[in-house]
């Protein structure tokens, strides 16, 4: 490999250089002796000391990648067989990229934050609760081979199994930019394990997916604006939840936005969570009334129907999970089942931005 091939496969450590010289500024306000008299300042400086690390760390990752691909070749030309070593090697490499490529595609106003995400199950009951919860695992462990924080702060149970409504946090960097993927219905195949009978169902349930808004954004909400109610939590608790109205449920007259949380036994606790939902909820409706011209991807989200879904799972008669933006199919169903979204979250990215499709290949899963 020539060294303007190299240069060409690692561009991503040009700016090494710069990004140390960021941490050093950094550094030097940390080691400030007032640098803790603002501690949410504090906070977004460890966290952009953080961020620049992890960058440097990966672009190290991918030199090093690039470099042991060059030998491999060098010992192919000299005879050896490293065929397996190598394949193994570029799709290490392929994999960094993407990784790379989704960072960079990471650029919106709001990527950066940390999320709230919403799940209601369609219609179908037990089903369609069921998949919910399923989803809802799926994004818990997402979120844990991210090394993301989760707190749900509202669940609903189902009847029978599965629930009928979950509203949980993913706080990390970029979990909205990546979780935006999955705004919209998602579908699911599969032979009922509640049915006597054994026959195959479909099942729907939505997720939606906000920012979670800092506290020096303005985001006006006025005391008679809201209608609050306090009530007794439902579900698994203790006696202390159950038997206390700790509770809370907010209600936006103006707009009818409504949210709520019963995770807490402090209801003073479960009103400062609950404010934070809303807050991220009026924001999100402020910025779609600001969007003059919606782009297909808004479009979907603000059109949800159970007839538009963007994504299928299908675990009978064949097993297969088709974005219909995208048209990425995965075969692994229980790997992505299993928290494992990055090729989904990769090929969103490049569409929006660019149009182009993960896939060219023929549509073999019905929409």
């Amino acid at each position: 490999m020539s060294s303007a091939s190299k240069l060409t496969l690692c561009g991503a450590i040009f700016d090494v250089p710069n990004k140390k010289a960021q941490i050093d500024k950094l550094e030097l306000q940390i080691s400030a002796p007032d640098f803790w008299a603002q501690p949410d300042k504090s906070q977004k400086i460890l966290q952009e000391r953080k961020r620049l690390e992890e960058s440097l760390k990966h672009d190290s990752r991918i030199a090093g990648t690039g470099s042991d691909i060059e030998t491999l070749f060098e010992l192919s030309r000299e005879g050896e067989d490293v065929c397996a070593e190598l394949e193994t090697e570029l799709n290490a490499f392929r994999a960094q990229l993407d990784e790379l490529e989704t960072r960079m595609l990471l650029s919106g106003e709001n990527d950066a934050r940390s999320a709230i995400i919403t799940i209601h199950p369609g219609a179908g009951g037990t089903e369609s609760q069921d998949w919910a919860e399923m989803l809802m695992r799926m994004y818990l462990r997402w979120a844990e081979r991210h090394q993301m924080n989760t707190t749900i702060t509202d669940r609903l149970e189902g009847e029978g199994a599965g629930i009928k409504s979950v509203t949980f946090e993913v706080n990390g960097e970029n979990a909205f930019g990546m979780l935006q993927s999955e705004i919209g219905v998602h579908r699911l195949v599969r032979i009922s394990p509640f049915d006597a009978n054994a026959r195959r169902h479909t099942s729907f349930a939505s997720v939606f997916v906000y920012p979670q808004i800092d506290d020096d954004v303005k985001i006006d909400i006025k005391p008679d604006d809201l209608k609050i109610d306090v009530f007794r939590a439902s579900g698994a608790g203790g006696q202390h939840v159950n038997r206390t109205e700790s509770a809370v449920r907010f209600t936006h007259l103006p707009t009818g936005l409504v949210v709520q949380c019963q995770n807490e036994r402090s209801q003073h606790k479960n009103r400062a969570s609950a404010m934070k939902q809303m807050r991220a909820k009026l924001y999100e409706y402020e910025m779609d009334k600001k969007r003059v011209e919606q782009s297909k991807v808004e479009d979907a989200k603000l059109e949800i129907n159970f007839g538009s879904q963007i994504r299928s799972s299908v675990l009978a008669p064949y097993r297969m999970i088709k974005d219909h933006r995208t048209k990425l199919s995965v075969g692994d169903v229980d790997r992505v089942l299993d928290g494992d979204l990055d090729q989904f979250t990769h090929a969103f990215l490049v569409w929006k931005k660019t149009g182009r499709l993960a896939s060219s290949g023929k549509d073999d899963l019905p929409e």
